[in-house]
């Protein structure tokens, strides 16, 4: 399998995965298994060491690990750490024995914390450099989550739109009960809002008044560090992150292989742009549904999901997927060549009669292959 999984690189996307709830996945099989234990091991100690000497405290990834201990706000700056250092272990596994090199890809892409993963992975930066802003403004992020709750808007057919839920959230920011903000566009009918207080459901209440589509609006229960958002401004986080980034080492190469930003949907990383476009994450929405468009538009067939239990961008082309395959059930769609359809979405003569979206076709055609599952099926000696 490593062998046919080599051959296809040249069509393959690597996607990290960022900060959820829930982080340790399948790492401490991988930090148990008797071939991969050093590697794993490695690398939670670096990391580990990073985030003592910037929190200034102990810190042990590796018996973090291996005890299970789940994650808690009081312990996202180690989250950074564990979730960045379990990428890149991944990535220096699959290279070490499998001789598969993740710079032979087409390209990465991360949600959220994922993007910075993907950047030391694509060698723009160290770990130990880039890390250290991170962890050090996490605490004051975590802080923020306390009083905030996530909302999931969502419609039940049509479109959302966008600048009537950004003009709401505005208004209900001006009235200083607190700020809320979109964090993510996760499709064209649902986005992810962060907000203080009851603003979510002040959201709810004035929905029908701002918007003509009917939106729905689900709490999720747990706490979120308000990344992505405006929120961050009131600590100050974006602009003393700016201030810590522009003196960190490293930035001033094109990542390799590209990088597929969530700030914009493209692949905009130069050698010069990266602590830009970094400040620029901090507080502005993660773009999923670009950055899926993209995906499918240029003819990626391979997704390989990086870090501990990916879950966000799998679930996200599992429902594009079903939704295709369903809205096509019973048609011609269904007798037509895997190949046409694998291709409709790159050939330029088709982008002039058919809808702009067509290439969101391809993606009940793309591989997706959990990597740590994947590292752990093969057989070693």
């Amino acid at each position: 399998m490593s062998v046919a999984l080599q051959d296809r690189l040249v069509a393959a996307g690597f996607a990290f995965r960022g900060y959820n709830v829930t982080n340790l996945g399948r790492s401490a099989e991988l930090l148990a298994h008797s071939v991969y234990a050093s590697t794993v091991t490695r690398y939670l100690r670096e990391a580990s060491a990073i985030c003592a000497e910037t929190m200034h405290q102990p810190v042990d990834l590796v018996e973090r690990v291996r005890s299970g201990r789940e994650s808690t706000l009081d312990t996202f700056p180690e989250d950074i750490g564990l979730i960045i250092a379990m990428e890149l272990a991944q990535l220096d596994l699959l290279h070490q024995f499998f001789g598969i090199e993740y710079s032979q890809a087409r390209l990465g892409v991360g949600y959220s914390l994922g993007e910075i993963a993907a950047l030391v992975a694509g060698g723009v930066f160290r770990i130990e450099d880039v890390l250290r802003p991170l962890v050090t403004l996490a605490p004051d992020c975590a802080d923020l989550a306390r009083d905030t709750t996530m909302g999931v808007v969502f419609s039940r057919g049509p479109a959302l739109d966008v600048d009537a839920i950004n003009r709401l959230c505005l208004h209900i920011t001006s009235e200083n009960r607190g700020m809320i903000a979109i964090s993510s566009y996760l499709s064209p009918n649902t986005v992810l809002v962060i907000g203080q207080n009851d603003t979510v459901d002040r959201f709810r209440a004035l929905a029908p008044e701002f918007t003509k589509t009917p939106l729905t609006v689900r709490k999720n229960n747990s706490r979120w560090p308000p990344l992505h958002t405006s929120l961050l401004w009131q600590k100050n986080i974006t602009n003393r992150a700016s201030v810590m980034m522009a003196s960190m080492p490293g930035g001033f190469r094109v990542p390799h292989p590209p990088v597929l930003s969530l700030v914009t949907g493209k692949m905009n990383y130069n050698d010069f742009n990266s602590r830009e476009m970094l400040s620029r994450w901090l507080d502005q929405p993660q773009r999923l549904w670009d950055a899926i468009y993209e995906l499918l538009s240029i003819g990626i067939e391979v997704l390989i999901h990086v870090g501990p239990d990916p879950n966000l961008i799998p679930a996200t082309f599992k429902r594009l997927s079903d939704n295709i395959t369903a809205q096509f059930r019973g048609t011609r769609f269904t007798r037509l060549r895997m190949s046409t359809m694998r291709g409709i979405g790159t050939r330029a003569w088709l982008h002039k009669v058919l809808p702009a979206r067509v290439a969101l076709l391809r993606a009940p055609f793309v591989t997706h292959i959990i990597l740590e599952d994947w590292l752990l099926e093969q057989p070693l000696p």
